[in-house]
Formats: structure tokens, sequence, C-alpha cells
């Protein structure tokens, strides 16, 4: 069970303020906990003292590094029903995809762990001409500096694990605003954070409002503003950034090519397009939106994907058999709906699901989208998929590149040459072959083109980010003219 209160993080401290922040059950609608919300004041203190904290982070061992992270992963093992409950709750994600969401949290805070102590530099060879004889180059990475994390709802504790892991280990003070409506497992890792020998200052993690929060991407005293989330807000808070270095994961409406040679292996292809446009009712940015069939094999695996779209569980999250839980909210839900009125009235035909009850959306299967609807060309974010044919590939791959977004794509195919070619044409940040786009492990590079986003995380790429390249150039001192040599006597 959630606790009935949750304090935020100030300074690596718990401070009750307030209680001003209620946290809904996503299915049952009914306030689950309340959590202390953190006001301008608040923050601006958070980032003052991550200033402060600049220099005894910076002068922290990477094996001290390595030491908080791995009691990081220590406790989140020891807590990992808790935290899979209050994700289920919170958030409405299925028990059993909350459970997976907690593994990948150990996961990003074990790579960031062994990361920690290999944040190496290099000698680089600067005798390039006679001008520079005599001339070494040296180079290091050191930390960024101070950082503001702004998290999603979606994924709670992942995608917070991918900003604040590789901070760590970076040796970056951070201020973290997780997403009003999912806080609780941030301040859960909160607590956990502040059982260790961190610098005062080095995390902060504030709840807050929107509309109170413009400090976490005005203020010149950070460095660095990492953002997911949608990418009407993430380019929005881009132009507010000034200066800092900013990395940005945003949207996507993934798409996936089933090529004509999948023939024999249609309920596999079928077992993975269903799980990644259906799991977590599609509330991911990488959820297949766009299914591409060869026309050889469209009737067959239309077929089979309707029925098994059909047979997928939708209910109450903390029922093991659940697949497809609540959307985030009823406002969501409404949203996600009307697009896909509007694709119906344009043409369009449900050939599964589309039945929605607040905030519950059935997994829905469309074809006879027109490229120009919303359903088609914006994020739907939801657990809706649209079916289309195709006859040639290299048209398949115009088709998914038709689009503002490009974050990754999956293609089913046999082809070495259709392999190489979607990896040399598909414009997204990703290609996965033989599986969905929605596959992810979290010591890949991951991030997107486009309206998708700016930078890469993974917890490798995310240090880099999170760290400058820093020269030094040694030259030779001139030897000493040689002593004459003494007479004998």
């Amino acid at each position: 069970m959630l606790k009935k209160t949750y304090p935020y993080y100030l300074a690596n401290e718990p401070v009750a303020a307030n209680t001003d922040l209620e946290v809904t059950d996503k299915f049952s609608g009914e306030v689950a906990t309340r959590v202390a919300m953190a006001d301008a004041k608040a923050i601006d203190a958070a980032i003052g003292h991550a200033v402060a904290a600049q220099r005894a982070m910076r002068e922290f061992k990477p094996y001290q590094r390595q030491a908080v992270l791995d009691h990081c992963v220590k406790r989140f093992r020891e807590r990992f029903d808790e935290l899979a409950e209050a994700l289920c709750i919170e958030a409405g994600k299925p028990i059993n995809d909350s459970k997976g969401e907690v593994t990948r949290l150990i996961d990003t805070f074990r790579v960031a762990a062994e990361e920690s102590v290999r944040i190496d530099g290099g000698m680089i060879n600067l005798e390039i001409a006679p001008r520079a004889a005599g001339y070494h180059g040296y180079y290091k990475r050191v930390p960024i500096g101070p950082c503001s994390f702004i998290s999603p709802f979606n994924f709670p504790l992942n995608l917070t694990a991918h900003k604040v892991a590789p901070a760590i280990a970076a040796g970056c003070p951070f201020v973290l605003k997780p997403a009003s409506r999912t806080p609780v497992g941030a301040l859960i890792m909160g607590e956990i954070l502040a059982e260790t020998d961190l610098p005062k200052g080095a995390f902060s993690i504030l709840p807050a409002h929107r509309d109170g929060a413009d400090l976490f991407t005005t203020d010149d005293r950070f460095r660095l503003l990492s953002f997911t989330g949608s990418p009407a807000v993430g380019w929005e808070l881009k132009k507010k950034a000034g200066k800092k270095k900013v990395v940005l994961e945003l949207g996507g409406n993934a798409a996936a090519i089933v090529d004509r040679d999948q023939a024999n292996r249609l309920d596999y292809v079928v077992d993975r397009l269903a799980f990644g446009a259906f799991y977590q009712s599609g509330q991911s940015c990488i959820g297949v939106q766009r299914i591409l069939i060869h026309a050889d094999i469209y009737d067959a695996l239309r077929e089979k994907l309707i029925a098994k779209t059909k047979s997928l569980k939708m209910g109450d999250p903390k029922d093991e058999k659940t697949f497809v839980g609540p959307m985030i909210s009823e406002s969501e839900s409404n949203r996600l709906a009307g697009w896909m009125e509007s694709a119906v009235k344009s043409g369009a035909k449900i050939i599964a699901g589309g039945k929605v009850d607040g905030a519950m959306f059935e997994a829905t299967l469309l074809e006879g989208v027109k490229p120009d609807q919303d359903l088609y060309r914006k994020e739907a974010f939801g657990p809706v998929a649209i079916l289309e044919k195709f006859t040639d590939f290299g048209h398949a791959l115009e088709t998914v590149n038709d689009s503002d977004f490009g974050l990754q794509a999956g293609v089913f195919t046999d082809s070495l040459t259709n392999v190489n070619l979607a990896w040399d044409e598909l414009e997204v940040g990703g290609v996965v072959i033989n599986d969905v786009p929605s596959f992810r492990v979290d010591n890949m590079p991951y991030g997107g083109v486009k309206d998708s986003g700016l930078g890469r995380e993974g917890v490798k790429y995310a240090i880099e980010d999170m760290t400058e390249l820093r020269l030094m150039v040694v030259r030779d001192a001139p030897k000493p003219a040689p002593k004459p040599a003494q007479k004998a006597k």
C-alpha cells in the first residue's frame, strides 16, 4: 500500500512542506496518496544547493559514485514489490508491466554503476605539421555541472532513472521535476538516495505544477536541461532554455513494416505487433501506431491480428491477467476517441475494439485511415493501431518517412538487402529488425530525429551529454644546451 503522504526532497533532505498534490489511482479514480508540492522558492533554493554542490560532486570519486549506484540497485531489489505496486496505482500500468519497469529501473542503475568507473579520456597526436613538433594533446571528461530534469508520466521509474543514474555516474548535481500525475516512484527513489553519502545538495526531487516550474527551464545556473515528454512542450522549453545544453526525448508515431517473406511466422509477428501497439495502453512514444503489411500476406495477418487484439484482457491493472489498463486520464481517452471518430467519418473502418468508457479505451485496430488524419499524423499515445498495405518495399520506407517524427521503426524481413536498405533510408533514431520499434534495452543509444527530439539517452550516451571534453596541450620544454666538456688537468 502507498503511504498516506510523501515529502519532496530538497538538498537530499525530505521536506513535508504540505500535502497539496493529490495522486489518484488511475483505475478507480480515487485519491491514493498526497504529495508535497514545491513552490518557486523551494525550486530556487534547490538550484542554489545544486550549484553549491558542484565542486563536491566533481571531487566525489568514481568508486564513491559507483557505491551510491550499487546501493540503489540493492534497495530497489529489496523494495521491488512496493515500487511495482506504486507504479500500478499511480500510472494505471498493469502489474506485470509495472514489475517489468522496476526490473528496467534496476538495470539502468546497474549499467550506470558500471559506467561510472570508466569515464575515460585519451591522448591526441598533435604533431601533424612542423609547427606542432613537440606538442602533445590529452583530454578527459569533466561533469557539465547542475542539471535540470523533467520526466514524464508514462515510465515514471525508468525514464527518471535514465536521467538520475547517469548524472550520479558523471558527477553532476541535479534537480528533478517528476510528472505531477505520477510522482511517487521518483520520491521513493529520493528516499533511497537520501540513505547514501552523496554530498549535500547533490539532488532535489520536487513535484511542481508546470505553471510554477519555469525555473527548471529558464534558470541560467543550470548547465543542462533534459526533458522527456510531448513534442509541443519540449520544443517550447528549448526556446526558453537560453544557453544551456538541451536534450529532448519526445514523441513518435512509430511504424512497423511486415515484408512478404514473413508468411511462415505470422503468429510470432502478430504477438509482437499486439504487444508493441497495446502494452501499457499504447502510452509509449515507441508504441506501434502504423503497421505496413505486404499485400501478399495482408489478409492472413489482418485476420490473426484482429483475433489477438480481441483476446487481450482489459480491466483492473492490479489483476495479473490484465493486459490493457486505463489511459492516464479520461481527458486523454476523450482526445484519442475524437481522433478515432474523425478518422471513421473520413472513411476509415474500425476492425477491432473501438469502445471507450471513461479512461478505459479498448485495444483498437483501424484500416483505411487517410494520411491527413490526426490519428495517422500525430502521436496517438493510446491503444490504437492502423493497418495499411504495400506492394513495394522502397515505397513502404517512404511511407514510414512521411512523418514529422523519427524515433524508432521496426522491420520484419529475412532479406539482408531490405535490412540494409531500411537502415540506410529510414529517418529514425533506431531501426529494429524482426521486432517492433517498441524494443529497448537500457544501454543502447536511444533518441530520435525530426520532431522526436535531440540527443540520445542510454546510460553511456547520457553521460556524454552530462560531461564536457577538457583538453590539455603540453609542449616539450626546450632541452638545455649541453655543457662544454671539461679539460683534463
